[in-house]
């Protein structure tokens, strides 16, 4: 017997990569700056905390609005649904012909298909926010659950470049520990939403580090130019 595997990315799934991803990438940039001008790496920590704090709050609250948004529009336009079902029955079964004859269904049964479906309103309204307007219904509380996600995932993420300074005095040398650990994280990072997303893992994961790599690259320099170290 043949098994189809199909990978699906949950809600949950990417609020955890949006929050992960930034979580991994932004403190690791704003330590690799700091070192570059700090040798002290109480600085960095401190820093870095308040950073991570500060970008969970903002990410996880963008989430929130997303979410809320999101759940608005799918309100507004139930509410416009119901009242044009109720208002221009007659219309609405045409959208839901044009629907069924895009799938090459004869005219016969569109009409049958329609009559049917006029009969459930409930059902008929359903129908028409999949299919004529391609929204689905939010979960239910999606936009606290979107931002509790993304922002846990952003500190988990962020603690991970931060984690040398903690034990090591000398931000310098804490910064080659928090290379080799972040750029580590974000290849198993990359791989997996990669496979999530259905891309090729080892080029997305490549693509994450390099993202990275960059970023920390960049900060450091600068902030080497700027204190002439």
């Amino acid at each position: 017997m043949h098994h189809e595997h199909h990978l699906k990315s949950s809600d949950t799934i990417r609020d955890i990569v949006i929050g992960m991803s930034d979580g991994l990438t932004v403190p690791f940039a704003l330590a690799a700056g700091l070192s570059g001008a700090v040798n002290s790496s109480t600085i960095v920590v401190t820093a870095g905390i308040a950073e991570i704090v500060a970008g969970s709050i903002a990410m996880g609250l963008g989430g929130f609005l997303a979410g809320r948004t999101e759940a608005d529009h799918y309100s507004s336009e139930l509410q416009r649904e119901y009242q044009e079902v109720e208002k221009y029955p007659e219309r609405e079964k045409d959208e839901v012909k044009e629907v069924f004859a895009n799938f090459g269904l004869s005219e016969p049964l569109q009409n049958q298909i329609a009559d049917e479906m006029a009969k459930d309103t409930d059902k008929w309204v359903d129908f028409m926010m999949r299919y004529e307007l391609g929204l689905e219904k939010p979960e239910a509380n999606r936009a606290s659950k979107s931002a509790i996600t993304i922002g846990v995932s952003y500190i988990i993420g962020g603690i991970i470049p931060l984690s040398p300074y903690f034990f090591i005095n000398n931000s310098q040398i804490a910064l080659y520990y928090s290379c080799g650990i972040t750029l580590v994280c974000l290849f198993v990072f990359g791989y997996f939403k990669s496979r999530v997303t259905g891309q090729d893992p080892i080029s997305g994961a490549f693509k994450v580090v390099v993202i990275g790599a960059l970023a920390a690259a960049a900060a450091f320099l600068v902030a080497k130019q700027i204190t002439g170290k």
